[in-house]
């Protein structure tokens, strides 16, 4: 599935109606159900490195992938009520890892490194 058309799908299951007005409770519980999904899929990970020395089942694969699904959701939503397509997102990401990449500089921190 490409990506401007997995975010017109996932729109439809948001309960609320974009606005420009970021204020408004719909984008906000997206950037808060952002980071609780990360979380859920960051403490899957830590449970399979703590409780089964990394090595990972299909049953946790398939656990961590419908919160990386969440995860990717809330995303999507984020970018929808900024106005930007998913594939915007994703080709700029790719871009700016691409000029990291090409500098030599995928290592380090700072957004403009």
């Amino acid at each position: 599935m490409e990506f401007d058309e997995y975010q017109k799908k996932a729109a439809k299951y948001d309960l609320f109606e974009v606005s420009s007005d970021l204020k408004k409770v719909g984008f906000i519980e997206k950037v808060l159900g952002l980071t609780g999904e990360a979380g859920e899929t960051a403490d899957k990970i830590k449970k399979i490195l703590r409780d089964k020395d990394g090595m990972v089942s299909n049953e946790d694969r398939e656990s961590v992938t419908k919160e990386l699904g969440d995860v990717l959701w809330y995303v999507a939503a984020i970018a929808r009520y900024l106005g930007v397509d998913l594939s915007e997102v994703a080709e700029g990401n790719i871009n700016k890892l691409e000029s990291r990449y090409q500098r030599n500089k995928l290592h380090g921190a700072g957004d403009e490194r």
